[in-house]
């Protein structure tokens, strides 16, 4: 999409006074109030050439004062990246120049509601301070509309505007303000929607949708019983003795360049990724959402990750690198699954299935899928599997475990 001039004038503008430590809501307001002076800037120019054509040069000053007291504020700001000082210097100047403009042309009506553009100035301070701060705003502009009540018969009377230009800076004044007034509420809302977006993007990363959206909708998730999911666990053989020929960099960017293709492949197949411990990556199938093919979708990815780690093994061979091998365990039964405390909290699952999964992990073999006979159960038909026997599982005993080899033609669907 081609960017033209005015957009990229306003992106360069908008940057003025940027820090890379701003947060997103200390940017956005940095932003919006720049572009605002700049509009606010040039509406004083036209508004003090206007007033000098038509024969009034003390009210033209005003205006085109505040253009220039307004540039002197931004490049202040660009120079600084002090923003209170900015942020409060342009809500003075909002708020003062055009009571000072009304009251050089004689009061409400002769100056044709021109205090209207200092509304603003508590509306700015809504979206550009503390909320809290707001009402003084408002408080000083109530005070000024009462002392311009009080002055009204001292004020001096224009001699050169005619009833049709006063009526014509109405017109103006009026469709000027709620112009602004509405620009700068879509723009702020654009971008704070913008922002929200990119958190609740950032939420699901970690969440599953269901629970991000009980969180934010009660402050908090309830723990949930399954009865049945199946569990896959996966770690690399001999991880520790390959870390030692690896610098710190290398062995982040590798389990980086893994678990990222891994996040991809479970991904295909409705998985919820659980966490990452070390080397080893945990996933389960059957939850939050219960469906009936959790142990033949977990198997699928199963063999997917398999494949992706021969393939990833040989480009690193031909490389002279060291390889990573494999090890995969699965198992299917009930869990418990929630989230707990209340900072940098995680979806977690609980029980002896969890357990038992990486029992089978550790059971295992580089380069198979080992699963148990619960998960063996429900995939027999969709999967080739060699039984191994009983074998021993540290602190569970006697398991049986399949080898599974190949998959069969058969698609697997379907959701409870």
């Amino acid at each position: 999409m081609p960017i033209y001039p005015l957009e990229r004038l306003f992106s360069r503008i908008s940057t003025i006074g940027a820090s890379p430590g701003d947060s997103d809501e200390i940017r956005l307001q940095k932003s919006l109030l720049v572009i605002c002076a700049f509009l606010f800037m040039l509406a004083g120019v036209v508004w003090g050439i206007m007033y000098v054509l038509f024969g009034e040069p003390i009210a033209g000053m005003i205006p085109l004062s505040y253009s220039v007291f307004s540039f002197i504020s931004i490049f202040y700001f660009s120079l600084t990246h002090k923003f209170r000082i900015f942020r409060f210097s342009q809500l003075l100047l909002i708020l003062l120049l055009p009571f000072a403009l009304m009251w050089s042309l004689g009061g409400f009506i002769n100056g044709s509601a021109v205090i209207l553009w200092s509304l603003i100035c508590p509306l700015g301070a809504m979206l550009f301070e503390k909320q809290a701060n707001a009402p003084r705003w408002l408080l000083a502009y109530a005070v000024l509309v009462v002392i311009s009540v009080v002055i009204k018969p001292w004020l001096p009377i224009p001699h050169h505007l005619t009833a049709g230009q006063i009526h014509l800076f109405f017109v103006i004044n009026l469709l000027g303000v709620g112009s602004l007034i509405f620009l700068m509420v879509y723009y702020f809302v654009g971008k704070k929607n913008y922002f929200q977006a990119q958190s609740e993007s950032l939420l699901l990363n970690i969440l599953p949708r269901e629970i991000a959206e009980e969180l934010k909708s009660n402050g908090s998730a309830e723990a949930k019983h399954f009865n049945e999911v199946t569990v896959m666990f996966t770690d690399f053989k001999n991880f520790t003795q390959i870390t030692e020929k690896l610098s710190p960099v290398e062995l982040v960017t590798e389990l980086d360049t893994l678990f990222k293709a891994f996040d991809q492949i479970i991904d295909q197949y409705d998985i919820e990724k659980i966490k990452t411990i070390g080397d080893a990556y945990m996933c389960a199938g059957g939850l939050p959402v219960p469906n009936s093919t959790h142990a033949a979708d977990i198997v699928n990815a199963a063999l997917d990750l398999q494949t992706y780690m021969h393939q990833h093994s040989l480009e690193r061979e031909g490389k002279n690198q060291e390889v990573f091998e494999l090890r995969i365990g699965i198992h299917t039964g009930p869990v418990v699954a929630g989230i707990v405390g209340d900072k940098k909290f995680a979806y977690d699952i609980w029980g002896d299935t969890v357990n038992i999964a990486a029992r089978i992990e550790s059971s295992g073999e580089p380069g198979k899928i080992n699963i148990s006979g619960s998960t063996y159960e429900r995939v027999k038909d969709n999967f080739t599997c060699h039984y191994r026997g009983k074998i021993e599982a540290k602190n569970k005993g006697e398991i049986d475990m399949y080898f599974v080899s190949q998959s069969t033609a058969r698609s697997v669907t379907g959701v409870e």
